[in-house]
């Protein structure tokens, strides 16, 4: 399929029209001049025969201080476009190369609207201009903030930076910019007889589930404008990325998605094992599976009770705190913590199975499914849940894929399309399930699928029950982290190098890879580059509720106050998965 587009391209555009980069995931790379970057995007999407639907991410690398560069365009600063096609089920990855005097590029925001938010990113990231973009300011960071933090010569560390002094001058500029201008925010004030009011939901609002404002224009009750603010809850994930080793990483990775547990580890350990050439026992490999379906039924159980608990409904909520308990009761008895367990390795999982696992899982997944039946019959078959849902926040598969919706929001719409079927990993082509999907795209829709997800998950876990190999549960692979200890009683050779791998972390090879899982909210995506030492070069993080709060504004026009909060409980995101 990789040929295919390479032909298809090479017809439309000529040969040299970009080079090809070879990397560790086999996406098909190419660099493209800026001036044929909107050409190149524009026909991928709605020309070639079938097109590149999803802007799937969009990012950035300062390359200044790269290494290893071999064979690479010369570039300051490079813009990374991430294609997905569901058709072809492939991707495919567009580089533009910039120097450090012509930092720009054209917007894109008329060919996908989710390439707003990505652009003001990668601007407020590192300061890279977005020509045409309807409105480029700052996203995750204070307006007052001053640099680009995910450039190389902006400091990591709070210590590192010069202390914070509040002048008279300074604190005029921060009640200024506390100021709210509906014309900043992207709203139009509109002339005529009726009276508009501009109202905050949040920062701090219990239906906003975290640090997280919408601007809300009204008329009267109605919706005429809803506008995002986000960046509340940002921490630098990636910028810690880039001063963590490989293995020490992993805990960062549970904050992301904090309600997925694991299942945040696993496609960055999954990135960072591809470009490392590991390849993981079977056993570990189901372990891997287990768990991270048990985490998704851990996420799921707190949408459904908050769901519900936001429309009206409090009983709900109480009965599925007890279930996800339950699942990290048996969390803890397997890795020794419960939220954020940290238990996938590179090369592996953390410890093997406990003595006693198997009758604690086939009890809970016989216990299940009759509670999950008798919420069905308290939730899903209200009539004020249904009338408060169906209908609600509704919008079609075309335009999920525009907004780079995934996972159980894209589902919702009828899009029969699940990354575990569509491109197995970890050994899920091994695995009997079934892809559950909605046929209008509402709030009640969304909700429906998730919890025939959870259904779905308790099937995957039994066949992990029914089917757990012996073996080994980590990789026997010098680049797996920690290292397999029986090696430190042979040498003091081997001892040292057990010392270097634990504290420093491996070295893995250079090269660039991103690895994509079906993750509790969405796709969720680590693209990583290796400069071939013991840490990231760069560590980018594509998580799926980014996108999905952009679209907000387009599932709430016209809607009432009420409605939004059941569009902000139907969306399942959480902040910092959203701010990272």
């Amino acid at each position: 399929m990789s040929d295919r587009i390479m032909r298809e391209l090479s017809d439309r555009f000529g040969d040299g029209a970009f080079a090809v980069q070879p990397t560790a995931d086999k996406i098909p790379t190419l660099w493209v001049a800026r001036e044929h970057i909107r050409p190149f995007l524009g026909f991928l999407k709605n020309e070639a025969p079938p097109g590149y639907a999803m802007l799937f991410d969009l990012s950035a690398v300062d390359e200044r201080q790269r290494v290893r560069r071999q064979g690479l365009p010369a570039s300051a600063y490079t813009v990374v476009y991430h294609l997905l096609s569901f058709d072809r089920n492939e991707d495919i990855r567009l580089k533009v190369a910039l120097s450090g005097d012509s930092l720009s590029l054209p917007s894109v925001c008329d060919i996908w609207p989710s390439a707003n938010w990505y652009e003001r990113e990668v601007w407020d990231m590192f300061g890279i201009v977005f020509e045409g973009h309807p409105n480029l300011r700052r996203i995750l960071m204070p307006p007052t903030w001053i640099g680009h933090p995910l450039r190389k010569d902006h400091p990591a560390r709070a210590t590192e930076m010069a202390p914070y002094r509040l002048s008279d001058e300074r604190e005029d500029m921060e009640q200024e910019a506390l100021r709210f201008v509906p014309e900043e925010w992207g709203m139009q004030r509109h002339s005529g007889d009726s009276d508009f009011l501009f109202l905050n939901l949040g920062p701090n609002h219990p239906s906003a589930h975290g640090v997280f404002r919408v601007a809300l224009q009204l008329d009267g009750e109605e919706i005429v404008d809803a506008v995002p603010d986000i960046g509340y809850h940002h921490r630098g994930a990636e910028k810690m990325g880039e001063r963590q080793s490989w293995h020490t990483y992993i805990p960062y990775t549970d904050r992301v998605d904090y309600l997925g547990g694991s299942m945040n580890n696993l496609p960055y350990v999954l990135a960072v094992e591809r470009l490392a050439g590991i390849k993981v026992p079977e056993r570990a490999q189901v372990i891997r599976v287990m768990i991270a379906e048990f985490y998704r039924l851990a996420s799921h159980l707190l949408f459904y009770g908050t769901f519900a608990q936001d429309i009206g409904q409090m009983s709900p909520i109480f009965y599925m705190f007890i279930d996800r308990e339950k699942v990290f009761d048996i969390m803890e008895s397997i890795s020794g913590a419960r939220m954020h367990s940290s238990y996938f390795r590179i090369g592996g999982v953390a410890l093997d199975l406990p003595e006693g696992w198997d009758e604690r899982v086939r009890e809970f997944i016989d216990y299940l499914p009759a509670r999950l039946d008798q919420y069905d019959r308290m939730v899903m078959k209200n009539s004020t849940i249904r009338r408060r849902t169906q209908g609600v926040g509704a919008y079609t598969s075309a335009e999920a894929i525009d907004w780079s919706v995934t996972g159980a929001g894209l589902r919702a719409t009828g899009f029969e399309w699940d990354y575990r079927k569509a491109r197995p990993y970890s050994g899920y082509e091994n695995y009997e399930f079934d892809i559950p999907t909605g046929q209008h795209g509402d709030c009640y829709d969304r909700c429906a699928v998730r919890i025939e997800e959870m259904r779905q998950s308790i099937r995957i876990i039994g066949q992990c029950l029914d089917n757990m190999p012996a073996g080994p549960y980590k990789a026997d692979h010098p680049l797996t982290t920690p290292p397999p200890k029986a090696r430190t009683l042979h040498d003091i050779e081997t001892l040292i190098d057990h010392f270097l791998n634990v504290s420093w972390g491996p070295v893995i090879p250079a090269g660039e890879v991103c690895v994509t899982v079906e993750a509790t909210k969405g796709l969720n995506g680590y693209y990583l580059t290796s400069d071939g030492g013991t840490m990231s070069y760069r560590t980018r993080i594509r998580t799926p509720s980014f996108p999905h709060l952009q679209m907000i504004p387009q599932m709430c026009r016209g809607l009432m106050i009420a409605d939004l909060v059941a569009i902000l409980a139907s969306i399942d995101f959480v902040m910092a998965d959203v701010d990272r």
